[in-house]
C-alpha cells in the first residue's frame, strides 16, 4: 500500500515535460486531472479512494496500474 501511494504521490508531482519520462510513468495523471482534482490536496488516501469510485471510467493505464497494485 505505502508503494502504491509513493507511486501516485510521483504521478502527481511528475512534469509532463520531462524528457527522461519512462512510458506508462504518468499512467493515471490525467485520469487524477479529469476525476479527483477536487481531493488531489486531500492526500494520496482522498486519490486512491477517489480513483477507485471512478474504477468504470478509468483508462487502461491507470486500471492496471491500480490492479499491478493490489487495488
Amino acid at each position: 500500500m505505502t508503494r502504491f501511494l509513493f507511486i501516485i504521490s510521483l504521478l502527481l508531482c511528475a512534469s509532463a515535460a520531462s524528457a527522461q519520462q519512462q512510458p506508462g510513468h504518468d499512467a493515471c495523471a490525467r485520469d487524477v486531472s479529469r476525476f479527483c482534482r477536487a481531493v488531489m490536496n486531500n492526500g494520496d488516501g482522498a486519490v486512491l479512494a477517489c480513483l477507485k469510485q471512478n474504477r468504470t471510467r478509468l483508462s487502461k493505464g491507470c486500471d492496471k496500474v491500480l490492479t499491478d497494485h493490489g487495488q
